[in-house]
């Protein structure tokens, strides 16, 4: 049975919904390594898959993995080819492009470890397959 309001009065108020779980991780980083044998641009062609080892490397040796901390993921095509090799941060959906061993570095440093995203590696929100 429920109970009848009068017109014009409010019902009671409700109490709050619960709060959301905290997430597994903090973040997750997902590194594409995708192959193409069709000789199309992929990123797998550009040092991913040694970025993803070295980033990986880097999130254990800095006690940041596990429940609570980083995860660093492999992923599959991620369709931003154009911009490869790329990588991307959530729950912040902050896309990069790297180059060399010293910009893994620094978006663990800064990024996975301090939450400071790198501007300057900064995936260009234009540039997708």
């Amino acid at each position: 049975m429920t109970a009848h309001i009068p017109p014009g009065a409010a019902p009671a108020a409700q109490a709050p919904a619960p709060a959301a779980p905290d997430s597994y991780y903090q973040r997750h980083i997902f590194f594409c390594l995708n192959q193409r044998d069709n000789g199309e641009a992929c990123c797998a062609d550009h040092g991913a898959q040694q970025a993803f080892d070295r980033c990986k490397s880097l999130v254990k040796a800095a006690q940041l993995n596990g429940p609570g901390g980083v995860r660093v993921n492999k992923a599959g095509c991620l369709d931003r080819c154009a911009a490869g090799p790329v990588a991307v941060v959530y729950p912040e959906a902050v896309w990069y492009s790297y180059v060399d061993a010293s910009d893994i570095d620094e978006i663990v440093e800064s990024h996975l470890k301090n939450g400071q995203v790198v501007e300057r590696l900064l995936t260009p929100p234009h540039l997708g397959r």
